[in-house]
């Protein structure tokens, strides 16, 4: 390639407090408009803010699962601009001394590892949200989202690709799950993020005039945003053009980033310290009560899944970045580790396509680890063909009773008489004429449809292994 990109993302991550940032109002998403706030939401003169407590934790807890330094003293910071949805026409940040600096994030993009410096996470407030509907005239401020808990994750400029572009947010978002400190329901937006995107001759050191496409608020809209800024860069730059730095908003819709306005420094800001906030001061013993709280995390996940586990990668990592079914499937490993490929195919398979169904997670499905590993043993000794599996999980569902009982009670026991089951073959290969002839012509695919009619007349209770074998020693012998 005669170019490489460079590409660095600052990630908007809404904390999930009970309360906001700064007052005591209510986070919950989807209420009437301009329900949740109060002077100190709207900027009235004369109001206070109060630090949320709850807030500091939760940067901390992300800081440290980054292995960030913690800054053990730190201030607000207030960002002047302009706009209308943020109505003190500033917003309480962090400048020049970030909460957590200097860390990193690593994840895998196929089987390689990459490694993704993080230059800060710094804690801020939301502003409010302009709404746009055809029922009125005009535009609706709705202030409800002002004040509400963010942490912006600021990476370096260290991705090179769309691909790892995509891996990164995922590895970030797995994180904030895992440490329980933000929904990530990017319908809702709990999740935004900008996106620097700059080419370089390839082989160059030199970073090129960047250029952020701002409050992208999913993954596969940021991978295609960097695909088309990419491409327009190269455009412009071998049509002799030159690159500014500006600001530019990706539409989704119509697959483009539009010019907003030329790019703005720090000093645009003219950032100051917050007058009417106290510095934060964080003793080690804080700090060090966190660290030993935190769980273990998605990487970490992964590798034993894939590594130890017998997994791979694809199944890992599905597993590794969903909390609900890391949680189960670690359940489940401690009733019977052996049995970790097998779990996993239940998790990933008629699980999941439960959990799809019903719009569920795993735990309100309320499946018992030891009845879903003893089914599991059940098939792997013949007991249960897999067809007789998923009715006895089905009723497990409904029951709740435990796997053998459901077996005993309906009778759902695997045939593996072979006696019996001949007899079964020989009636299946008489009326089945047709099939028998295609299998001599050489189409020996249609063993399996005989396979089924067999399966079809044992309604489901001989075993299909033996059944292939018997069919194939008939129409072989």
């Amino acid at each position: 390639m005669k170019y490489e990109a460079v590409i660095g993302i600052e990630m908007h991550a809404e904390l999930n407090t009970k309360t906001k940032i700064f007052c005591g109002c209510k986070t919950d998403y989807g209420a009437q408009v301009n329900t949740q706030c109060c002077p100190i939401c709207i900027g009235l003169p004369g109001t206070l803010p109060t630090l949320n407590k709850k807030v500091v934790e939760y940067a901390v807890r992300m800081g440290l699962a980054c292995g960030c330094t913690i800054n053990r003293e730190t201030k607000h910071d207030r960002k002047n601009y302009f706009y209308p949805d943020l109505p003190k026409a500033y917003q309480i940040s962090q400048y020049d001394i970030p909460l957590c600096e200097n860390g990193e994030i690593s994840f895998y993009v196929g089987e390689d590892k990459k490694t993704v410096r993080i230059r800060r996470i710094h804690i801020e407030e939301d502003a409010g949200k302009l709404l746009h509907d055809n029922r009125f005239s005009g535009t609706l401020v709705d202030f409800n989202r002002c004040g509400i808990p963010l942490i912006e994750i600021v990476s370096q400029p260290d991705m090179h690709s769309p691909e790892e572009a995509r891996a990164y947010l995922e590895a970030l978002k797995a994180v904030l799950e895992c440490l329980g400190i933000c929904n990530c329901r990017m319908q809702e937006g709990n999740i935004r993020c900008d996106v620097n995107v700059s080419i370089r001759p390839a082989g160059s050191d030199q970073l090129g005039n960047r250029v952020e496409m701002k409050n992208v608020n999913t993954f596969s809209g940021a991978v295609r945003g960097i695909e088309y800024e990419i491409k327009r860069q190269i455009e412009v730059v071998e049509a002799g053009g030159h690159i500014e730095q500006e600001t530019r908003r990706w539409d989704d819709d119509r697959g483009e980033s539009l010019s907003m306005r030329s790019k703005e420094d720090a000093q645009d800001y003219r950032y100051f310290p917050e007058p009417d906030l106290v510095p934060i001061r964080l003793d080690e013993a804080y700090v060090q009560s966190i660290r030993e709280s935190l769980p273990e995390l998605p990487l970490s996940k992964y590798e034993r899944y894939w590594k130890e586990n017998g997994l791979t990668p694809y199944e890992a990592s599905m597993l590794s970045t969903d909390k609900d079914k890391a949680a189960f499937f670690e359940a489940c490993l401690e009733k019977d580790a052996s049995l970790a490929k097998q779990i996993c195919n239940w998790i990933l398979g008629d699980i999941a396509k439960l959990q799809n169904e019903r719009s569920c997670t795993v735990a309100s499905l309320v499946i018992d680890p030891a009845a879903l590993c003893e089914l599991i043993v059940l098939t792997q000794k013949g007991t249960l063909s897999s067809t007789s599996a998923k009715t006895v999980f089905d009723e497990m569902l409904s029951t709740g009773k435990a796997p053998g009982v459901i077996v005993e009670e309906k009778g759902l026991a695997q045939v593996n008489d072979e006696q019996a089951l001949l007899g079964i073959v020989e009636e299946v290969l008489a009326a089945n004429a047709g099939p028998v002839q295609d299998y001599y012509g050489g189409k020996t695919n249609v063993l399996g449809f005989l396979v089924g009619q067999c399966m079809k007349r044992s309604k489901g209770k001989g075993n299909p292994q033996l059944f292939n074998k018997l069919l194939a020693q008939k129409l072989n012998g």
